[in-house]
């Protein structure tokens, strides 16, 4: 593929939703033109181009793919070597879940002192019983058996930024499954690939591709 023709991604090496784009773009061996963005400080270029003005956002030569379960299914259905799309249909409800749901529980949690009527407590353990009901719902190491699915991938990014919120706390909930699940991604060669450091995009600046050559 040429320069010219490759897609590009705007992306933000913390952010969830886009660390989960980055993970099926890096299993799908789809190369991009990767341009990291700092949140505070978003280019005119990524606000002309993305309809939600979030990460990640992926450009195409004729199509804007401006949310991450939508790349990861793309690069996906490109390649999928892991055969992460191959899982049960309720797979897509625990996603939306994960996204609706337990994300709101978790931005409570992790940023309490933006929501002054809330009760942090309260909130965090409503999302701890969304993820006790998950490790009663596992069939292996993995929501659906010994290997991971889409599932497992879009939804880990969200149960690893709350056990880092406190993961003390977190640890010494006695998990059975749920501690070694979160291990698994963590320790793995492929996030470790997925969470190099890029410094911020600007115009001016060389192409930088992902993943790395």
């Amino acid at each position: 593929m040429k320069k010219s023709e490759m897609p590009i991604l705007y992306s933000f090496r913390r952010c969830p939703y886009a660390i989960r784009a980055r993970l099926a773009l890096l299993v799908a061996q789809q190369t991009v033109v990767l341009r990291e963005i700092v949140l505070r400080d978003k280019p005119k270029e990524f606000l002309n181009t993305s309809p939600s003005e979030t990460v990640p956002c992926l450009v195409l030569k004729d199509e804007v793919i401006d949310e991450s379960l939508d790349i990861m299914i793309w690069a996906l259905k490109m390649k999928d070597p892991k055969n992460w799309l191959k899982m049960p249909d309720n797979g897509y409800e625990i996603i939306k879940m994960i996204d609706n749901e337990f994300k709101d529980l978790l931005d409570k949690t992790k940023y309490s002192t933006r929501y002054a009527n809330e009760d942090v407590t309260e909130n965090r353990k409503f999302a701890v019983n969304i993820l006790i009901k998950l490790e009663e719902s596992m069939r292996g190491k993995y929501l659906f058996g010994d290997e991971p699915s889409l599932c497992d991938i879009a939804i880990f990014p969200f149960v690893r930024q709350f056990a880092f919120i406190d993961k003390a706390f977190f640890d010494n909930l006695g998990w059975r499954k749920l501690s070694a699940w979160l291990d698994s991604f963590i320790e793995s060669k492929l996030f470790i690939e997925c969470q190099h450091k890029f410094k911020q995009w600007h115009p001016a600046d060389l192409e930088v591709h992902f993943p790395l050559k």
